[in-house]
């Protein structure tokens, strides 16, 4: 089996795959900061070490039930109305309600972290995540909401590597492995920092609205939805992350001028 990696074929195939893992699991070290940083201190660091290691186990059994993943492509309900039209598929529903998720849990946070007052500190402590198992449940089920849309295109990548079936599942796995380890040597240090600066929160939230928005009409473009002759279609996710990432170098500029100005006024 490991023969096959004596092609360049495989090793472009899995640090390319490995890549797009990662740049794919952004948005859920983001959703895990967010919920990791609800509990209480000395919990946090191993909620998100145990959250990231248990979407790494989700992943790879759901690389062996590949087969389960693209029969949910397949609609079981159409509707056809004269001004809307769509075939819904069970992969369209999680997208759906994935996306519905997030955006409810963001702008719950946003309006928990804007309208509390913030000498209300009693009253932000008890809204805390204060279970666990919990934090640990609601990082588990939006890994899966994500994992079903990278899990497809790894399929969609690695189509045809090899001389076995195997071997493209060998490749899947191993950048799987490969991509979840990288982020958990980064996540912690992203959760500290995305919890120290109030205004990088809210960016954050902010980001999770745009990913649920964009779930949500990806459940729509895979069901071929028509509203009034009009197909909804995919956004693309290049326009997205080129957006975060546009977002976070003009907050971290932002940062970096509060700094100096503090600085002055410091002197």
């Amino acid at each position: 089996m490991f023969e096959f990696f004596a092609s360049p074929d495989a090793w472009v195939a899995l640090l390319t795959l490995t890549f797009l893992e990662i740049v794919l699991g952004i948005d859920n070290i983001v959703f895990i900061s967010i919920v990791a940083n609800k509990l209480p201190q000395n919990q946090r660091k191993r909620a998100t070490n145990i959250g990231l290691l248990l979407a790494m186990v989700q992943r790879i059994i759901l690389l062996f039930a590949v087969s389960f993943l693209i029969g949910l492509k397949n609609p079981f309900y159409y509707i056809d109305s004269p001004w809307l039209t769509t075939g819904i598929s069970g992969q369209a529903l999680i997208l759906f309600f994935g996306g519905l998720f997030l955006l409810y849990k963001s702008t719950s946070e946003i309006h928990e972290k804007v309208e509390l007052p913030s000498h209300d500190k009693d009253e932000l402590d008890a809204k805390k995540i204060t279970s666990f198992s919990n934090a640990i449940v609601q990082i588990v089920l939006i890994d899966f909401i994500f994992s079903i849309d990278s899990i497809l295109t790894a399929v969609g990548m690695t189509n045809g590597i090899g001389d076995s079936p195997m071997d493209a599942l060998l490749v899947m796995i191993i950048a799987v492995v490969i991509s979840i380890i990288i982020m958990m040597v980064f996540a912690n240090p992203i959760r500290v920092f995305i919890n120290k600066h109030p205004s990088m929160q809210l960016l954050a939230l902010s980001f999770l609205i745009l990913i649920g928005f964009m779930l949500i009409a990806e459940a729509a473009h895979l069901s071929h939805t028509k509203i009034f002759d009009q197909e909804i279609g995919a956004i693309p996710k290049g326009y997205l992350y080129f957006a975060i990432a546009f977002s976070l170098l003009i907050e971290f500029l932002n940062m970096k001028l509060r700094k100096k100005e503090d600085a002055l006024e410091s002197k």
